[in-house]
């Protein structure tokens, strides 16, 4: 049994109420889900909370995932995306009263994928040196604007395809490039001049 049927024996099992299987798709999910959020926000506590709605969401919405439109983890991220961009909208008009303060991050799960395969024995002089700058590069995306962010989330600490990252933000993929080497460059001048400041 190949990927592809082994979501749609568990999404059928879901729909037809087994918790076992919920569960499981949960558990499937829920990294990739927290992940995406916590990039995305700059908080564990928010990315906690979002990660939550998400998955409400996708329980009230599971009978409308469609296999023949993408995977089902495109669909996860296209419902995490627009849960995301309704989150953004809602604190753009609250920011003056949201604190800056956004607390540290989350220890293993705001890894990058170069952080996931490094060797798991760091001195811990290099592991201050890599949280440092796991804290830099959270504070340069929040200043990226949302469009470039999430390109960016979703291409390099997602590893999502071109393919998959048009299909999440109903974009063609023509955008998804531009937005990414945007996105990327914008981050790299945000990073200099941080650490910059910081030095």
């Amino acid at each position: 049994m190949d990927d592809a049927q082994a979501v749609a024996v568990l999404l059928r099992r879901c729909l037809a109420g087994d918790a076992a299987a919920w569960e499981k798709l949960v558990e499937q999910h829920n990294r990739r889900i927290f992940n995406l959020c916590y990039r995305f926000t700059g908080s564990r506590d928010e990315a906690e909370d979002l990660t939550q709605e998400v998955f409400i969401k996708m329980y009230r919405t599971l009978s409308s995932y469609d296999v023949q439109r993408g995977a089902f983890t495109t669909w996860v991220t296209t419902v995490t995306r627009n849960l995301l961009v309704d989150h953004f909208r809602k604190r753009k008009m609250d920011r003056m009263t949201d604190s800056l303060d956004a607390g540290s991050g989350p220890e293993e799960e705001g890894l990058s994928l170069a952080e996931k395969l490094a060797d798991g024995g760091v001195a811990p002089d290099r592991q201050v040196g890599r949280r440092e700058t796991r804290e830099l590069v959270q504070q340069a995306l929040g200043k990226l604007s949302p469009e470039l962010r999430e390109a960016v989330i979703l291409r390099d600490l997602q590893d999502m395809d071109y393919k998959e990252i048009a299909q999440a933000l109903k974009v063609p993929e023509g955008t998804v490039k531009s937005r990414i080497n945007r996105g990327r460059t914008e981050l790299a001048r945000l990073l200099q001049r941080i650490h910059k400041q910081v030095n």
